[in-house]
């Protein structure tokens, strides 16, 4: 088993390596350009923060861009929210159809080893990917603060990188659950579950309607401006994201260990 994780972790290692860089450099390069534009924010802020459904939908209504908090939560917050979602749903959604895909399933199945730990090492290997992901782009955002001698909003800082590794791993599980269900590639699916579910939680904040539907996403909980807003989560969004993540999972094992795979 543990054979089958340190070669998913080798032959995903390119695919981590860009995205925890560019996610992380575009994040830092963010916080960095608070600084030249820190004399010109007073005036953006009392703007933005009069336009309606644009600023409830990206939280400038209740944090002010002024503030190297307000501009991390606006900026960063939506460069990372939608960055490491793609990230996850890449990772997951083809790790299992993969193998028929590529037609590599031949020699991994016929090893004396069931596909239960198959799928465990492929699981295991997206979730340490997800958490040095993680790791990396807060050591970016982390470098931003120092350099710019600004103080970190440690609780917030801390809480938005944890919500955000959780919404990573129900998007991953939900990509993983369909990939068992197919042989070939379905990348462009979990690109598009990610910009739906990011989409819908934008809608959510300025439809009233859907307000009270916002939980049955995973952006509702990891959401950067009501992080650095003060505003509690919803116990109902993170029940949710519990019951998705372990469904999901559980159905990629039923489903994977039952299925007739492609030769």
């Amino acid at each position: 088993m543990k054979h089958i994780l340190f070669r998913e972790l080798k032959l995903n290692l390119k695919t981590f390596l860009i995205w925890s860089l560019s996610v992380g450099l575009m994040g830092l390069v963010c916080i960095l350009l608070y600084q030249s534009m820190e004399g010109d924010m007073k005036d953006m802020a009392d703007m933005f923060s009069n336009m309606g459904a644009f600023s409830d939908a990206f939280g400038m209504s209740t944090l002010s861009i002024a503030t190297i908090e307000g501009f991390f939560a606006t900026e960063v917050g939506t460069v990372h929210g939608l960055g490491s979602g793609m990230f996850a749903a890449i990772l997951a959604i083809d790790i299992l159809s993969k193998e028929e895909d590529k037609h590599s399933g031949e020699f991994l199945f016929s090893l004396p080893i069931s596909r239960s730990k198959v799928l465990a090492a492929k699981g295991g290997c997206v979730v340490i990917l997800l958490t040095l992901f993680t790791v990396i782009c807060a050591l970016f955002y982390i470098c931003g603060f120092v350099y710019l001698g600004e103080e970190i909003p440690t609780q917030e800082f801390t809480a938005f990188m944890i919500r955000q590794f959780l919404m990573n791993i129900e998007t991953a599980a939900i990509c993983f659950g369909i990939s068992a269900f197919s042989g070939k590639s379905k990348m462009g699916m979990g690109l598009g579950i990610v910009l739906f579910c990011y989409v819908y939680d934008l809608m959510g904040r300025v439809v009233p309607d859907l307000k009270d539907y916002l939980f049955i996403g995973p952006y509702s909980y990891a959401n950067a401006s009501e992080i650095f807003s003060g505003i509690e989560v919803e116990a109902m969004a993170l029940v949710m994201a519990a019951i998705v993540t372990v469904c999901c999972a559980s159905l990629a094992f039923v489903v994977f260990n039952r299925r007739d795979l492609a030769s």
